[in-house]
């Protein structure tokens, strides 16, 4: 797998499902992500400002390249509303072939 090819799934929370949304759309429109998926609510339990948080949360799952995550992540801190907002990637080892071609094709930018 070259390091063109190779792809992420990027973990961003945000505080509702509206706000993933926008951030969602922004990501696939501007062809740093091929989809994004918002689960939740989820509750998220945290650590902030040296205070125990409890929180509802919706968790988007960002299929990108793993050379565009710190795109994905400056862009994600540009649009966010958190000061601090949860850019987490993971490698990907593996999955359907057509699937991942796609995600690639759906990533791609010219110049």
């Amino acid at each position: 797998m070259t390091d063109e090819s190779r792809v992420v799934v990027v973990l961003v929370t945000a505080p509702s499902a509206d706000e993933a949304a926008r951030i969602g759309r922004i990501l696939v429109e501007e062809r740093l992500a091929a989809c994004v998926n918002v689960v939740g609510p989820i509750r998220s339990i945290y650590r902030w400002q040296a205070k125990i948080e409890d929180e509802q949360e919706h968790l988007m799952l960002v299929k990108a390249r793993h050379v565009d995550v710190d795109a994905v992540a400056a862009r994600v801190r540009a649009v966010h509303p958190y000061d601090v907002p949860e850019v987490i990637a993971l490698d990907v080892t593996g999955g359907s072939t057509p699937y991942l071609a796609w995600l690639l094709e759906s990533t791609t930018r010219s110049g």
